[in-house]
């Protein structure tokens, strides 16, 4: 029990935590700055794929359940979350005017990350409460998508190191929560421009950061099963951090900050990562 309620203060302070931080820096500037999310996110990046390639799937590897087990995980971990981020898209784009055919197929804006676009849309249409309630949805649902297997890769982290907070476990937590600072901005700053009060929109931010505990949660219980168990979780929360690296989050850092040093700040996140790893 004090293992599960210490991954779940963990898990607070990077989700909660660091998506409530960049609410509270999105309300104190109320603009975007596409140039710093860019570079902390490539950083993130980096950070993420070292710890996921070079330790969670090796420990998954290490379970002796067999590679194509840990290979089937990691598909399952990418498709779902390739679907889910398909639907969501699907259904919000095309009620955002400038995301036409001649827009990039991933976001090129610190709003677009988490669909807060769509939901500002609604605000300045001045919008019955039900539409705003379905936009809300629909961003929270996108939060939950990129946070549910940020989660989840914590969960694994901390189940295979058998309950102590240490290491990649403690590494990828705190790089979580400096990858949620963007996101953060990314939903303060459209609601208080659209006219919700800082404070309002502060705790919104903040309060989206939460599925990242119910991920950690599942992460730890399915990896709390046993070798199979422990090799399916890090598997599949490795292949979904992995879409969400790849997919989304590079892809985005790129296009928001069109330059060569997105690539540099990946590849010092890497390293980074890597002494972490081993040190």
């Amino acid at each position: 029990m004090e293992q599960l309620i210490l991954l779940i203060k963990a898990t607070t302070i990077a989700g909660i935590g660091g998506t409530g931080l960049g609410g509270v820096i999105g309300a104190l500037f109320k603009k975007d700055s596409n140039k710093t999310a860019s570079l902390l996110l490539s950083f993130a990046a980096g950070v993420m794929v070292a710890i996921v390639c070079f330790d969670l799937i090796v420990s998954a590897l290490d379970t002796k359940t067999g590679v194509y087990t840990v290979c089937a995980g990691i598909c399952a971990g990418v498709a779902l979350v390739y679907l889910l981020n398909l639907f969501i898209d699907r259904t919000t784009n095309h009620e955002v005017s400038h995301i036409d055919k001649t827009h990039p197929e991933t976001a090129d804006d610190l709003d677009e990350i988490i669909h807060s676009n769509h939901l500002s849309v609604h605000i300045r249409k001045h919008d019955d409460k039900v539409s705003l309630f379905i936009a809300g949805v629909i961003m929270a649902c996108a939060i939950a998508l990129h946070n549910l297997p940020e989660g989840m890769t914590i969960g694994a982290s901390f189940a295979n190191t058998n309950g102590v907070m240490q290491g990649s476990a403690l590494v990828l937590a705190v790089l979580i929560g400096l990858h949620n600072i963007p996101e953060g901005m990314a939903i303060a700053v459209p609601l208080i421009n659209g006219g919700v009060r800082r404070r309002m929109a502060i705790l919104v931010t903040a309060l989206a950061g939460a599925p990242t505990i119910a991920g950690a949660i599942l992460g730890y219980w399915i990896g709390d099963l046993g070798p199979l168990g422990l090799s399916l979780s890090l598997s599949f929360a490795s292949g979904a951090m992995l879409y969400v690296v790849f997919g989304e989050i590079l892809p985005q850092s790129i296009l928001m900050y069109r330059s060569k040093l997105p690539a540099f700040f990946v590849i010092i996140g890497m390293l980074i990562g890597l002494i972490v790893i081993n040190v």
